[in-house]
């Protein structure tokens, strides 16, 4: 009933890599099992279309004594998922993992290695992704503007593959965020942070569930949520370009003064105009951000429902 390991699993659509998931899943932590690290397994099923959760169902049913099913009676996104399953989780230590076999269970022995050392949050370093170059250069580059707002160091942000100790994940779930970025999050909260370099595999089936825009999304959570700097750089940008325009005014007076009307800067005028109304529309925007991000809490409705827990319960017969 109190494992040392916990593998919190997001499912959505991901009924065409169970099979394969499971295949070396179980084995890669039976081979922890034979070393004395007592595990579970807790899969959340995030509102999938497919037949996902009775295959999950199912797999419960062959090893009910390790697998537990959180299913969702909808769809509440990758994040809200691994929060549930963080609360669902018993183990001292809690690793998350990709149902779609990009970072090898294998590798998570590795993980309980380090966190054995006195580590309480381990992330991890793809050593060679499998993913498109866009994907790779669009995270890299958001990594170093994430890292100068938030002053959050982690190498590879998009990496599922990460080890948590209970004390990180007993204040994770005092959190109420209702968006909120957890690697982050858990960063904020962890003592003695670390990371180590772990493999990357191709997808084994379907396709990423992370769009261009999902990921400008999600980016956009995680700096506004953990930093209030990009309203201070606008700020700092806004009196900058009231003093350049406060200038530029003055200098046309006097040229006005001097020289009399003109009529050859009047498109000049315009490109600043426009620049100016950008500047404004862009600073509505980040303001919406944050206003939006408090609107959303303060209504306080539930983060996610879970439809049921397919859990073994003290006394059931396995």
């Amino acid at each position: 009933m109190h494992p040392e390991l916990s593998v919190v699993i997001p499912v959505y659509n991901e009924e065409a890599g169970l099979a394969n998931l499971y295949a070396r899943l179980y084995p890669a932590l039976d081979k922890l099992a034979e070393r004395g690290i007592t595990y579970e397994i807790v899969f959340v099923n995030d509102g999938s279309r497919d037949r996902s959760a009775e295959i999950l169902a199912d797999q419960f049913r062959l090893r009910p004594d390790v697998t537990r099913a959180v299913l969702f009676n909808g769809n509440y996104g990758q994040h809200m998922a691994i929060l549930a399953g963080f609360q669902a989780s018993r183990g001292d230590i809690v690793v998350t993992l990709d149902a779609d076999l990009q970072n090898p269970p294998e590798e998570i022995g590795a993980l309980v290695d380090k966190m054995r050392e006195g580590y309480d949050y381990v992330g991890s370093i793809r050593r060679k992704r499998q993913d498109a170059a866009w994907r790779t250069y669009l995270s890299k580059a958001m990594n170093r503007i994430r890292e100068k707002i938030t002053r959050i160091k982690i190498t590879d942000q998009g990496n599922m593959l990460r080890a948590y100790g209970r004390n990180v994940i007993n204040l994770i779930n005092q959190c109420t965020e209702v968006n909120t970025f957890v690697p982050a999050l858990a960063y904020t909260f962890a003592r003695k942070p670390t990371e180590i370099v772990v493999e990357h595999e191709e997808r084994s089936a379907g396709e990423s569930k992370y769009s261009f825009y999902s990921l400008i999304r999600l980016n956009f959570d995680l700096m506004t949520g953990f930093s209030i700097m990009p309203l201070q750089l606008f700020s700092m940008m806004g009196m900058v370009l009231s003093g350049l325009s406060g200038g530029l005014v003055v200098l046309l007076l006097i040229r006005r003064f001097l020289l009399g009307a003109e009529a050859e800067g009047l498109f000049t005028l315009f490109a600043i105009a426009f620049f100016m109304m950008g500047v404004i529309l862009f600073g509505i925007g980040l303001l919406g951000e944050y206003v939006g991000r408090i609107y959303q809490q303060v209504q306080g409705r539930p983060r996610f429902v879970v439809q049921t827990i397919l859990e073994n319960k003290p006394g059931d017969q396995a």
